[in-house]
């Protein structure tokens, strides 16, 4: 079972993180939401061992008047290079996608929210060669991808618990 941080609610699952998005959402019915998912990752040395955190994080923005968020942190003992860990946070944001749009549509209307997948890519850094690459990806699964520095659910939301 994928298990997810809230700051106000605690551990919640999937199906309970979809819930409170519903229930944020229909606090506040007139307004427009944007859902997002982001994930980003941060890679040390423990003991002179690998370590890699990825974790993905998922925003409901209520446009103009606050957010909430829950996020889920991954471990994994190897090192990446930078394209290998830009395309695995990429494959969790695009697998986590998966489950929670269905079940979410089942939930909300569609006509209350945009769906968005933030990339930890940008044009200036060591990123700006993958742009492409992950962006075609990522709106070839069918999805509304952000890139830096507009993609704060990887860049900020996610960056801030890895």
């Amino acid at each position: 079972m994928e298990v997810f941080i809230s700051p106000t609610k605690g551990t919640l699952s999937l199906g309970e993180v979809i819930g409170e998005i519903r229930d944020f959402i229909q606090e506040d019915s007139q307004s427009f939401y944007s859902v997002i998912i982001g994930s980003d990752s941060q890679a040390k040395k423990i003991n002179g061992q690998p370590e890699i955190d990825f974790v993905t994080a998922v925003v409901v923005h209520r446009r103009g008047k606050g957010a909430r968020y829950f996020w889920r942190k991954e471990r994994e003992h190897r090192m990446y290079v930078l394209q290998e860990k830009i395309r695995q946070e990429t494959a969790m944001s695009i697998e986590l996608a998966g489950h929670l749009v269905p079940e979410l549509r089942k939930q909300v209307p569609v006509s209350t929210y945009d769906f968005e997948i933030h990339v930890d890519v940008g044009p200036v850094g060591p990123t700006r060669e993958m742009i492409k690459e992950v962006v075609g990806w990522v709106t070839g699964m069918g999805y509304i991808v952000k890139t830096k520095p507009e993609s704060y659910g990887a860049s900020s939301v996610a960056d801030k618990h890895t």
